[in-house]
C-alpha cells in the first residue's frame, strides 16, 4: 500500500507494485507503466484506491485486513499476485536475474522518503508500535512459501528500524495471528531523518 502525493495527485491509499531487476538502476516502474508485470483480472485497479478492496482502518476503531500472497508458479517461474481473492496477475521469470530461480530475503514493514532530511510524514497510522492493535499499524499471519510450494512461519526474523525515534517496529507470535509485526511512526520530530522499518527472513534454502 502506497500514499503517494507527488505522484497520484491526491492522499488516498493506493495498491501498488513495483520491479526492478538491478536495485533500481535502470529497469522496473510503478504498477503498469512499462512492461513487466501481466494483470490478468480486469476486477481490479493497480494504483488504484485501496477502497475498491476494503475500507481504511481507523486509529481507535474499526480494523481492517487484506491478504497478499505472491509466489512462484513451479511450472512456468512465473511470480504470481494474489490481494485479496483476486489472482491480479504474475511478474514473468523472463525479467529477472535470481529471482527467475527464487528468492533470498524477504522483507514485510513501511518505508517514508522524503525531500528533507527530517521528514514530516507519518507511517502507517502515524502512532508507535508500542499502542498496540487498532492504533498502530501491524502485518500478521506472516508466512512464505517454501520449496515445495508450501506456506511455512518463517524463522529467525531480524528486526530492523533505521530510525527508532520516528519509526520502530516490533514482532510477536500469538495462536490468532500468527506471526505479525506492529509498525510506524508520526515523524516530525527533529531526531528523524529518511528511514524505514522492517522485519526481514533470510530464506536458508531455495524457494
Amino acid at each position: 500500500m502506497q500514499v503517494y502525493p507527488e505522484f497520484y495527485g491526491d492522499n488516498s491509499t493506493r495498491l501498488f507494485i513495483f520491479w526492478t531487476r538491478d536495485a533500481y538502476e535502470t529497469t522496473g516502474c510503478y504498477n503498469l507503466l512499462c512492461s513487466g508485470f501481466v494483470q490478468t483480472n480486469n476486477q481490479i485497479v493497480i494504483g488504484g484506491s485501496i477502497s475498491q478492496l476494503s475500507p481504511v482502518s481507523i486509529y481507535d476503531g474499526p480494523q481492517y485486513d487484506l491478504s497478499i500472497l505472491a509466489w512462484k508458479d513451479p511450472g512456468t517461474g512465473n511470480w504470481w499476485l494474489l490481494v485479496g481473492t483476486y489472482f491480479l496477475g504474475y511478474w514473468p521469470s523472463s525479467i529477472f536475474t535470481n529471482l527467475a530461480d527464487s528468492a533470498t530475503i524477504v522483507k514485510w514493514g513501511g518505508e517514508v522518503a522524503a525531500f528533507t532530511a527530517q521528514p514530516t510524514t507519518q507511517m502507517g497510522s502515524g502512532h508507535f508500535p508500542t499502542e498496540g492493535f487498532g492504533k498502530a499499524s501491524y502485518i500478521k499471519e506472516i508466512q512464505v512459501v517454501d520449496s515445495t510450494n508450501h506456506l511455512k512461519v518463517p524463522s529467525g526474523l531480524g528486526l530492523i528500524a533505521g530510525q527508532p525515534n520516528c519509526y520502530n517496529v516490533q514482532n510477536g507470535s500469538s495462536s490468532d495471528w500468527g506471526t505479525y509485526i506492529f509498525y510506524g511512526g508520526p515523524g516530525k520530530n527533529p531526531m528523524c531523518q529518511n528511514s524505514f522499518i522492517h522485519t526481514e527472513y533470510r530464506l536458508p534454502e531455495v524457494m
